[in-house]
């Protein structure tokens, strides 16, 4: 069974991707970042890998999808409470990101999203699943 999960993203420019997400508040793991790659932290075993593109090409035989016209994957995180993920939305603008589609209210779950310098969509959510119908 596995332990950790690497989700791997083309980028354009490393290094802007890097100040990006550290403006965020996360950071990286330098034993698997070089000029080609840069693994992002986002929890005990959970990892970003960035690529540049033309290093991303080198695992796959298809077509890099351009995540500013098509979606692939939608990556989605949780957040302690409904004002981390309006921080973390307003701090994602504030850097450059777009934002594809309004805050959702839910009653138990409130979510916010955005798409981050390659189009990549994040989708932060806090949820209190004791307030889940059904629960």
């Amino acid at each position: 069974m596995a332990t950790k999960i690497f989700v791997n993203l083309p980028v354009k420019d490393l290094n802007k991707s890097k100040i990006f997400f550290e403006g965020l508040g996360f950071s990286f793991n330098p034993q698997f970042s070089d000029d080609k790659a840069a693994c992002m932290i986002i929890g005990d075993f959970m990892f970003a890998m960035f690529l540049t593109e033309p290093y991303f090409k080198t695992f796959t035989k298809k077509e890099v999808c351009d995540a500013n016209k098509s979606t692939e994957v939608l990556i989605a995180l949780d957040a302690s409470s409904r004002q981390e993920v309006e921080k973390m939305v307003t701090k994602a603008k504030e850097l450059g990101a777009t934002i594809y589609a309004e805050p959702a209210d839910h009653g138990w779950m409130y979510q916010h999203s955005f798409a981050d310098l390659d189009g990549h969509q994040w989708e932060l959510a806090y949820m209190d699943e004791s307030q889940m119908p059904g629960y």
